[in-house]
């Protein structure tokens, strides 16, 4: 089913569960775009990743989670798109293998079987290697898209059963305060997303994410809350394995005998 949005220029095709079966078996490569945590953790092999974004939808913490960063009885928050005439989402597109016979399978059970995502296939316009900061809007960029691709991309829908919707800010950020799953604490996947808006495209605005990000941060400090410890330390787990094991240094006097005896003199000055 292939459908022209009424409010945004992107041609929009809706994947159903047919053609999500022929997917997996592409003849050429074909992309991703990810805007949560595929951006920090894809979890699958890629040929490629570049940042960028797609136009016509916002970001919003309006998703239910209850595997990954959060539980059945305490629903996490995490990101999905809505519909936006003016909308730019900044994020990543990962290149994958047209042979690659995995990718697609992981994807549609970490993001369709548990997070309850539809598939879509969008417009991704790269990066331009030149962004002015006033090129915020999407009249803007628009005259420094270049190479536009077609990528698919996962969007949680209010019809689907994890769906909670919009929220006051405070409420949402403190839910995500409160929330961890078998992949780690709610927070977590909060501030890695932001980290890397900050990291990959300064420039770019979502008022969205980092006025969570900003009451998170906030009610963490009132409730003297370490956010470190909301983390993850599998970085830094891999680094200590990384690291090469330290050897004990014994004191050697093999070359004490060599050095000849000296005599001390006194000289008058």
């Amino acid at each position: 089913m292939e459908r022209k949005e009424g409010n945004f220029n992107a041609e929009v095709k809706i994947t159903s569960a047919t053609e999500e079966q022929t997917e997996m078996t592409r003849k050429e490569p074909f992309w991703v775009f990810g805007y949560g945590s595929l951006c920090w953790n894809p979890g699958f092999e890629f040929q490629q990743s570049v940042t960028g974004y797609v136009k016509g939808f916002s970001r919003r913490f309006w998703q239910g989670n209850t595997t990954h960063r959060g539980t059945e009885s305490k629903p996490g928050r995490v990101a999905t798109l809505i519909e936006d005439k003016e909308g730019i989402t900044w994020g990543k597109a990962f290149l994958i293998a047209a042979e690659d016979n995995a990718a697609l399978p992981y994807l549609s059970t970490r993001e369709c079987q548990l997070g309850g995502y539809r598939i879509y296939t969008v417009n991704f316009h790269p990066k331009p290697l030149f962004l002015p900061s006033s090129s915020r809007s999407s009249t803007d960029i628009n005259h420094n898209s270049i190479d536009k691709k077609d990528a698919l991309l996962y969007i949680a829908v209010p019809e689907n059963r994890h769906w909670l919707g919009s929220a006051p800010l405070p409420e949402i950020a403190t839910q995500i305060l409160e929330c961890r799953g078998s992949s780690g604490s709610n927070v977590e996947y909060l501030l890695r997303l932001a980290d890397f808006m900050r990291d990959e495209i300064p420039e770019a605005l979502d008022e969205h994410l980092f006025s969570l990000e900003r009451l998170v941060k906030k009610f963490a400090a009132d409730m003297k809350i370490c956010l470190k410890t909301l983390m993850s330390d599998v970085e830094n787990e891999k680094a200590e394995e990384s690291k090469p094991e330290a050897k004990a240094v014994v004191p050697s006097f093999q070359f004490a005998s060599r050095i000849p005896d000296k005599k001390l003199r006194c000289v008058n000055m």
